[in-house]
């Protein structure tokens, strides 16, 4: 999958278990990706976030890296204009309401669910998913 530069997406993972990270940089790689990371805490997400000599075209955050809320990194994305979703095991409502309009992911990821979020990476002016369905979703 690659951008309007005509280069592989770059997608920061932060997500701090290890299988779920492997597993997302692993569908990041099947869809023509490059994954960022994995890193798994909140300072280390913010140092990708900021580092525009590696730039990143969007990032999966999980909503908590090792207790802390992934909200700074979030913050840092958004003034960058860099698109992104959380991923959550515990659902939109977890998610504080100031960042709901972005997508969330519900863990376990379902690989058409991350490949739909990708696409809204590459069209930012879509619409993004609210909540998707998780490990069963369906996409039309």
């Amino acid at each position: 999958m690659t951008n309007l530069l005509g280069r592989p997406l770059r997608i920061l993972v932060a997500e701090d278990d290890a299988l779920i990270a492997l597993d997302l940089v692993d569908a990041l790689e099947t869809f023509g990706c490059v994954a960022a990371g994995p890193v798994a805490t909140v300072k280390a997400a913010l140092e990708h976030a900021d580092d525009t000599a590696n730039a990143i075209d969007g990032a999966l955050l999980d909503l908590d890296l090792r207790g802390q809320r992934s909200y700074p990194v979030a913050a840092a994305l958004m003034r960058r204009n860099i698109p992104f979703a959380f991923t959550s095991g515990y659902g939109l409502e977890a998610i504080e309401p100031a960042f709901r309009a972005y997508p969330c992911l519900l863990k376990p990821t379902n690989r058409s669910d991350l490949l739909a979020v990708l696409r809204g990476f590459l069209s930012p002016t879509a619409d993004p998913p609210q909540d998707l369905a998780g490990p069963d979703a369906q996409i039309a």
